[in-house]
């Protein structure tokens, strides 16, 4: 640098004064033309800033205004949601209260000729094989165990047999029972990977099927509905038999791929199906897990419209219908066939918020569970029971 200037020094002396009172001049409009850029980009930069300042306190004032709006509308949708709530239980109450008349007219004499059938064919006094007197209270807790398969199929345990093994029927028709060896290898196969695949001589149809001291109960695939009691040790079929009931319909207005659902329960093994005889209402078996024989049928007074599922429990059957809300489902009518319950009687237990539709649910006697098979998810429902009363 100081050689610049001395160089500058030197050449500004060899020349002549004219010369350097030009340079000079030139220098002084140069400096004073960067001094006005200088003093331009100051006053921009400085209206930048403002202006950045400015537009930063409209944005806070526009999120502050939002965030109040948000908190407004969700107060607002609280109170919607409350208030759903209270009309669907004001509603409910209603409807156990004023049950609506039937919408079609049927003769008097029909109507005798119907009910005599039916008080013959329940004339008989069911005999208990145990002293259960349990009851639902309500639903205690929920667990969303895992998701495999599609939006049929169904998961259960021996309710039995003292295992921690756990079965999967994997969409409404088939030949493979996956086999796992505890939920907890469930919840952690990649899809149905970890499970010890079982395949049975005849694919199933529908999911009503059951595993019951070391058997599976399931119904075969064709126009005649059998029951096939297939042994899950050996592999090999030990018995069937051809339910004895004709023009048979889907048991479940919500779920037309079923028609006959195997359940157990503390009394054994039972078959809730549905027939064009009584195509309206639901039907009970209940079955000899032995010989697959019918020892005693029953008439109930539950709807087939809008039923999803069922499930019995210590000879209680307990079906499962939609709200009209998509999120909901509910038990809305029991049929007791010892006759302690009524559906009057029986609580309004409501399901937690689901995904689809249950397309089987499954009760576990010894771990007062049922396991449910909700749009492909298995879940897990904890229940809180109570004591029948006698009537």
């Amino acid at each position: 640098m100081a050689l610049k200037q001395a160089v500058f020094l030197i050449t500004f002396l060899t020349l002549t004064h004219g010369q350097q009172q030009a340079l000079l001049d030139y220098l002084e409009r140069r400096l004073l033309a960067i001094e006005d850029r200088i003093s331009v980009w100051h006053d921009q930069t400085n209206r930048y800033a403002t202006e950045l300042r400015d537009f930063k306190q409209q944005i806070v004032g526009v999120l502050e205004n939002v965030e109040k709006e948000r908190e407004t509308l969700r107060s607002d949708m609280e109170n919607v949601n409350t208030r759903v709530d209270r009309m669907e239980r004001e509603m409910d109450y209603l409807e156990t209260q004023h049950p609506a008349p039937p919408c079609v007219e049927v003769d008097d004499k029909l109507v005798e000729q119907q009910v005599t059938k039916v008080k013959e064919k329940n004339k008989g006094k069911y005999e208990k094989l145990t002293d259960c007197r349990d009851m639902i209270s309500s639903i205690k807790a929920m667990k969303i165990v895992k998701r495999i398969g599609g939006p049929i199929g169904l998961w259960t345990k021996d309710p039995v047999a003292e295992s921690d093994k756990v079965y999967v029927f994997n969409s409404s028709h088939g030949h493979v029972i996956y086999e796992f060896a505890t939920i907890r290898e469930l919840t952690s196969s990649l899809g149905l990977t970890r499970a010890r695949k079982i395949k049975l001589p005849f694919p199933w149809a529908g999911s009503g099927h059951t595993i019951y001291d070391g058997y599976a109960y399931y119904i075969k695939e064709g126009q005649e509905f059998q029951v096939i009691k297939f042994d899950l040790k050996n592999e090999s079929v030990v018995d069937s038999a051809v339910f004895p009931s004709e023009e048979q319909v889907p048991v479940y207005g919500l779920s037309p791929q079923t028609y006959i659902d195997l359940a157990a329960d503390e009394e054994g093994l039972w078959a809730i199906y549905a027939t064009k005889e009584n195509e309206k209402n639901i039907c009970l078996a209940k079955m000899d897990p032995k010989t697959l024989d019918i020892e005693q049928m029953w008439d109930t007074p539950c709807p087939r419209e809008n039923a999803e599922s069922a499930f019995v429990i210590c000879g209680t059957v307990y079906v499962v219908y939609n709200t009209k809300l998509p999120s909901r489902s509910r038990v809305q009518c029991v049929f007791d066939v010892s006759d302690m319950v009524t559906s009057e009687d029986a609580p309004l237990v409501y399901f937690p918020k689901r995904y689809g539709s249950h397309s089987s649910l499954k009760y576990n006697p010894n771990e007062k569970q049922i396991y449910a098979w909700d749009d492909g998810y298995q879940i897990l429902y904890k229940l809180s029971m109570k004591q029948k009363l006698d009537v």
